[in-house]
């Protein structure tokens, strides 16, 4: 599934420009003490239970939900480009599995453009996740992190 050329039927995609530098962006998604502050939706505490950021290295994270239940997020870093792109196999358990996610980083000036692909097996399974709420769950997260790295600490 690695090449978005063939998977664009099969592909959902969300763009943002964040006002920070590309350097803080990239922390956000490489350092686990960041992810847990923006990862996930607003008020959920995260658990980073594994990053081992590098090719080939798992990640893993959860969150308690209100219901008792634990939500599961995980995946295998396919290739990591510094200040680039981050490809990952994910599995968000028990909505979503098999996906992988592209996600690109480029400077501009002293903001960033972050583009967020999840490519799916099927273009059925895309239409699926489309359906129950892809843009609005991922916005939301987005939202946290770009509140994350435009808010100075």
């Amino acid at each position: 599934m690695n090449n978005l050329e063939n998977a664009k039927s099969r592909t959902l995609t969300i763009e943002k420009e964040l006002n920070a530098p590309l350097a803080l962006v990239w922390e956000a998604w490489s350092q686990p003490e960041h992810i847990a502050k923006w990862w996930g939706p607003k008020g959920m505490e995260i658990t980073v239970e594994a990053h081992d950021f590098k090719v080939g290295g798992q990640w893993r994270y959860s969150m308690q939900m209100p219901d008792g239940n634990t939500f599961i997020t995980e995946g295998t870093y396919l290739a990591i480009d510094t200040h680039e792109r981050i490809v990952t196999t994910a599995d968000f358990k028990p909505m979503t599995e098999n996906v992988e996610l592209h996600i690109l980083f480029e400077a501009q000036g002293d903001k960033t453009l972050f583009t967020f692909h999840c490519v799916h097996e099927t273009e059925e399974y895309c239409a699926q996740q489309e359906k129950m709420g892809f843009y609005n769950g991922w916005g939301s997260v987005f939202n946290n992190l770009k509140t994350f790295v435009e808010t100075p600490s």
